[in-house]
Order: structure tokens, then C-alpha cells, then sequence
């Protein structure tokens, strides 16, 4: 399939995908995050020292969300049904499903085993499109640091409860 990208009618057909990008794992990515708020279980729980406040995670995650939607358009406009379009949905539904293992079901060994599978998913990502799409890689250099520190704060909050 050729990219979207081509021609005047291209340019409409990339900023639509842009925009469904950025509404679907914004939109999805709120939904989660508001029905799964931390609540008494994790107030309790004992955090690894370098733990952030509370307030750091949902900008911090905005901003991560909107890089995810951008590099995802991007590789649906060039090779949706390619390895890296895989891996980018493989990362995704593993973002999805740590929230509500992690917060909802207090499963935070699952939700480590779900955030390592993560972050393969996501360095997997960088090195597929980075011979052919440095920006869509870059994107997710960030995302990769965030939840390479995330698994981190999994990881002792698993063992330090």
C-alpha cells in the first residue's frame, strides 16, 4: 500500500491520520488513566525512594501519548502492515493493560512482567524504524526512558510489598 503522504490530497489524508492517531491513544489513555486513578491501595503501598510525586505522571504522560500517536501515524502512512506497525500495537496494548493490572487489580508482579514486555516492545520499535524513519524512532526515545524508569518503580514496589 503507498503512503498516504503523496500529493495535495496526501497532505489531508496524513494530517487526518495524525489527528485520529492523537484522539485514539489520547482519548484511550485518558479513559484508562480516569477509571483507574490510584487510590488507598497504592497510597499504601511502600515506594522505591526516587518515586515522583503523584502530579508528575499525568503530563508527563500527555506528552509521551502525543509522541506515541505521531510516530504511529507515521508508520501506519508508510508500512501499516509491517513488523514496526505490529510491534507499535503489540507496545500499545501492553500500555493499556498495565493501568488496571497495576492499580485496579493490585497485580503490580503482572503489571512487572507486562511493563518489561513493554519496553522490548517499544526499544523493538525504535531499532525496526530507525533504518527507515529516524523521526518515528526518536519519538519513542523518550517513551523508552519513561518506561524504562517506570519498570524501575515497578520493580521495587513489587519487592519492597
Amino acid at each position: 500500500m503507498a503512503p498516504l503522504s503523496r500529493g495535495h490530497g496526501g497532505m489531508r489524508s496524513s494530517l487526518t491520520t495524525q489527528i485520529i492517531f492523537v484522539l485514539l491513544v489520547l482519548g484511550i489513555g485518558f479513559a484508562i488513566g480516569s477509571t483507574t486513578m490510584p487510590g488507598q491501595w497504592y497510597a499504601a503501598q511502600i515506594k522505591p525512594s526516587f518515586n515522583p510525586p503523584n502530579w508528575v505522571f499525568a503530563p508527563v504522560w500527555s506528552v509521551i501519548y502525543l509522541l506515541i500517536a505521531l510516530a504511529g501515524a507515521r508508520t501506519w502512512q508508510q508500512a501499516p502492515y509491517g513488523v514496526a506497525m505490529m510491534l507499535w500495537t503489540v507496545q500499545m496494548l501492553l500500555n493499556f493493560a498495565w493501568s488496571p493490572v497495576f492499580f485496579a487489580w493490585h497485580r503490580s508482579g503482572l503489571a512487572l512482567g507486562i511493563i518489561v514486555a513493554m519496553l522490548f516492545a517499544i526499544i523493538g520499535f525504535i531499532v525496526e524504524r530507525w533504518p527507515t524513519d529516524r523521526t518515528a524512532a526518536l519519538l519513542f526515545v523518550p517513551y523508552a526512558a519513561w518506561v524504562a524508569f517506570a519498570t524501575l518503580l515497578n520493580a521495587g514496589i513489587f519487592m519492597l510489598n
